[in-house]
């Protein structure tokens, strides 16, 4: 559908019809296929017959900095189909994060409050909660014990939409990391490789198709997107949670100036892929086997089970990597550019399989951002391995973005570059893999 029947808040207004489309009208997802092959548009032949590029960044979508859109435009023109080196069999390939990046807010978090409100997540086999994470820890489970057992049967929904015990320390355990006593509720929450929370949405889906996830998130976006930027909900009696969803309208100009230019676009992201894959073709253009999301593992009768896909010699259902920070550029790697299971994990030396473009806004986007070889799309959230990678800029590749929807204010204080630690503990680095010598003064942070 041509963008110019989208709406103001820029996605098509067929996504106006999904909130009914529970039971039918789902998209179908055959799984991830690399690059195709197939040929991009053609492009229009210029003065001398030289090609030129499809289209530019529309510039009545007004939020970029000039700078960022002038470079972007740029980079379309000399890789994409006007370029005389152009292969439609060997196209360039773009890679974005979904949430807080092409849309404002989290469409991963919408999901789960939906499925609380309306009472989707079930009950687990047992009342045993460790078959819905064996990350979660002995007062985890027993708190989710002490406040669900009796709320209903095995495999049966929890009324979670009435009874505010259960849903109070469902949500606390994802929001907090901890019981609503203040007891730490994951063993591991947080590596290189997973964010238990992040996966423990994805795992209290298991029970459901992959075509019931997807209306959960319909749903979800339906209820979310219209409400206005700051809006809150509260779930059980949980205030101040994010009622609002919104696409970028600037990232669908984006994505799909990128597609009539011959690029191959992707996403990556931390949120189930039966969520994402349900409204990213409606939104941006973008098919839902062009997604790459928390690959669940579903069972003989095709249902969501708890357990995830496996990538870089990390075997199926051991659930220790999903598609988060290096994980991304694991299953990138996996997917896109074919990679044996052996360099799954670490950047590809050879530049022709790596994507030439990414998009981010945390810092568990720095590894597939760092991987780009022409332009590193930092959306400023304050992040600080993020930002301190964009501030410095390694090769003139990095450009740095104010939140197109409410930016986030200047932070006052340098980000601490020489003293920060990631996941694993270690000292932040650049993507050349040296420590920072200095810190960085936020100062792109305000819209034109």
């Amino acid at each position: 559908m041509p963008s110019s029947l989208r709406n103001r808040a820029g996605f098509r207004l067929s996504t106006l019809a999904l909130a009914g489309c529970l039971a039918s009208g789902v998209l179908a997802c055959q799984g991830p296929q690399g690059p195709d092959g197939a040929a991009g548009p053609q492009g229009t032949p210029g003065r001398d017959g030289v090609p030129t590029p499809v289209r530019l960044l529309d510039d009545k979508v007004g939020r970029w900095l000039p700078e960022n859109r002038t470079r972007i435009n740029t980079m379309i023109s000399s890789l994409g189909i006007a370029s005389p080196t152009f292969d439609p069999k060997n196209r360039p390939v773009a890679v974005f994060d979904w949430d807080n990046t092409v849309v404002k807010n989290d469409l991963g978090d919408a999901t789960f409050f939906w499925m609380l409100k309306h009472d989707k997540v079930l009950q687990p086999s047992d009342k045993d909660w460790s078959t819905t994470s064996r990350h979660l820890t002995p007062e985890a489970r027993a708190a989710l014990n002490g406040a669900c057992d009796a709320a209903a049967n095995p495999g049966e929904p929890l009324p979670t939409s009435t009874g505010p015990g259960c849903a109070d320390e469902l949500v606390s355990i994802y929001n907090r990391g901890q019981t609503r006593a203040g007891q730490a509720a994951w063993s591991n929450p947080i590596t290189l490789t997973l964010n238990t929370a992040y996966a423990w949405v994805a795992q209290l889906q298991a029970g459901y198709t992959p075509e019931e996830v997807r209306a959960f998130a319909r749903s979800a976006y339906a209820e979310n997107a219209f409400n206005p930027p700051g809006t809150t909900q509260t779930v059980g009696t949980t205030t101040g949670l994010a009622y609002h969803v919104q696409v970028y309208e600037e990232m669908v100009d984006l994505i799909e100036t990128l597609q009539a230019n011959g690029f191959d676009v992707w996403v990556a992201t931390a949120s189930p892929q039966f969520v994402i894959d349900a409204i990213s073709e409606e939104l941006t253009g973008i098919k839902p086997n062009r997604v790459i999301g928390i690959r669940s593992m579903t069972d003989a009768q095709g249902r969501v089970t708890a357990h995830f896909q496996g990538c870089g010699g990390v075997a199926d259902g051991a659930d220790t990597l999903i598609t988060y920070d290096q994980g991304k550029r694991c299953w990138i790697n996996k997917v896109i550019f074919r990679q044996p299971a052996e360099r799954q994990l670490t950047r590809q030396t050879d530049a022709q399989a790596r994507q030439v473009f990414a998009a981010g806004d945390s810092d568990t986007d720095l590894a597939f951002v760092q991987d780009a070889t022409h332009l590193k799309l930092a959306i400023n959230r304050n992040k600080v391995q993020l930002m301190c990678n964009a501030y410095a800029n390694h090769q003139g590749s990095w450009l740095v973005q104010p939140m197109f929807v409410q930016p986030r204010a200047q932070q006052t204080a340098s980000y601490p570059c020489t003293t920060a630690l990631d996941a694993a503990g270690q000292p932040i680095t650049d993507e050349q893999g040296n420590r920072f010598t200095q810190n960085y003064a936020d100062s792109v942070y305000a819209l034109p």
